[in-house]
């Protein structure tokens, strides 16, 4: 049964969500402090887990959505070195970017993306919206109280208030926000990576939890950058897209 079409969004999240979920669980303890102790070469065992699965999933979705992957595992290797490295907002238990990263950020995107597209969950879009965002609200809100997490939640705010007014795009970004919060708290819990006490370790009056509630602010970079690099080698594509997409609006429009 195809996601895309699955009539069950029960079906529909744990084939997309609920697979990742697990894989991030199993691949990143591959990393971790723990797993190291067992053998020096656990990173490695991290970056093949990555690679077969990415390779996996690469074959087995849409053209679009494999050129999709490519610029999203391309910006991702130039943003984690730019951030990590250069800019050190967060470090990599081995201080470099592990190969496995890059790919891990293709893999979340295309699910986060074939999850809200799929008819099942469509459906339910509305009732969805309302239910992850006051989950995520209130998420952030913990840290902010227990963990003192400032920085997070201020980034909370921030994405809620942007995604206010962003229909089409909401369910994906509340999705993504869910996913990243689960990843990064796996990550920093098997000691993968940490982040700083305050923001970037730079902006001294905002406090930052590791991790920070709200550092799914910074993934959307990668998504807008994935989309925007689509849009300029498809420009006659995207353009008659948005036509077709005008021309069903005018026509709902007329009909109510």
């Amino acid at each position: 049964m195809s996601l895309l079409a699955s009539k069950s969004p029960l079906y529909a999240t744990g084939k997309s969500l609920g697979l990742l979920f697990l894989f991030l669980l199993t691949g990143l303890f591959l990393d971790s402090f723990y797993f190291y102790e067992v053998t020096k070469y656990a990173q490695w065992y991290a970056n093949i887990a990555m690679f077969i699965v990415t390779a996996i999933v690469f074959i087995k979705v849409s053209k679009r959505s494999k050129e999709q992957m490519i610029t999203a595992i391309f910006i991702a290797i130039i943003g984690e070195h730019l951030f990590s490295l250069v800019l050190g907002m967060y470090t990599y238990r081995l201080g470099n970017v592990p190969h496995y990263v890059p790919p891990g950020h293709a893999l979340v995107y295309i699910s986060v993306l074939y999850f809200s597209k799929a008819s099942s969950i469509i459906k339910f879009r509305s009732k969805i919206e309302v239910v992850f965002s006051i989950f995520i609200f209130i998420y952030a809100l913990v840290f902010l109280i227990v963990k003192n997490d400032v920085f997070g939640f201020a980034m909370t705010i921030a994405t809620l208030f942007i995604l206010k007014n962003k229909p089409r795009e909401r369910l994906f970004y509340l999705t993504m926000y869910i996913t990243v919060a689960f990843l990064e708290i796996v990550g920093t819990t098997y000691k993968c990576w940490w982040w700083p006490s305050t923001a970037w370790g730079v902006i001294d009056f905002l406090p930052s939890h590791n991790p920070p509630s709200g550092i799914s602010l910074f993934y959307f970079l990668l998504d807008l950058g994935s989309l925007w690099l689509y849009k300029q080698r498809h420009k006659l594509a995207w353009s008659r897209m948005k036509n077709i997409r005008k021309i069903r609006i005018q026509k709902q429009f007329v009909s109510n």
